[in-house]
C-alpha cells in the first residue's frame, strides 16, 4: 500500500454519526484508523443545546477538547470547569469525565483521542447524521 505523506479533508469529506439514537451529541469524523490508518481519532463533537456526554473513562487514552464555538462545562473526577470558545481541555487516562453544553446554541469541540481505544469504531457503528448549514458554517471556518 502506498502511503501519502499528508491527508487533507474538507467538511464534505467528514461523515457524521450519533452513537445512540437518544444521544444529544454527534460526531463529524475527521481522521481515524479506518479511513486514514492512524492511531488516534479526531472528530468535531457537536452538542445540541442542553446536550452532554454520558460519564466515561479511558484506560490509556488522553482526550483533548478544543472549543470551536459555544460554551459549556466539563466535569472531570468531581471537579467542574467552564468551557468557552478558544479553551482547551486535556483529560488524562483513568479520569471520569463528561462535557455539557450550557449555552443557548450548539457547542462544537474539536476532540482528539490518542490512542484511539476503539472510539472511532464505536462512532462508525452509530447512526449516520446529516450535517446541517450551521454545522457546515462552523466546520468550514465561516463563523
Amino acid at each position: 500500500m502506498i502511503s501519502l505523506p499528508a491527508v487533507k479533508k474538507t467538511t464534505g469529506d467528514c461523515p457524521a454519526f450519533r452513537i445512540s439514537p437518544s444521544d444529544t451529541n454527534y460526531f463529524a469524523l475527521v481522521f481515524d484508523q479506518t479511513a486514514e490508518n492512524c492511531d488516534f481519532v479526531a472528530v468535531v463533537e457537536i452538542f445540541q443545546p442542553g446536550g452532554k456526554t454520558p460519564p466515561n473513562v479511558h484506560q490509556v487514552a488522553h482526550e483533548m477538547f478544543f472549543v470551536l464555538e459555544g460554551s459549556g462545562k466539563a466535569y472531570v473526577d468531581g471537579r467542574v470547569t467552564s468551557l468557552k470558545k478558544g479553551d482547551a481541555l486535556l483529560v488524562r487516562p483513568g479520569s471520569t469525565h463528561e462535557v455539557e453544553n450550557t449555552g443557548p446554541g450548539k457547542l462544537y469541540c474539536l476532540t482528539v483521542m490518542t490512542p484511539d481505544e476503539q472510539f472511532a469504531a464505536l462512532i462508525r457503528a452509530g447512526q449516520p447524521v446529516e450535517i446541517n448549514d450551521d454545522d457546515r458554517r462552523v466546520l468550514g471556518g465561516l463563523g
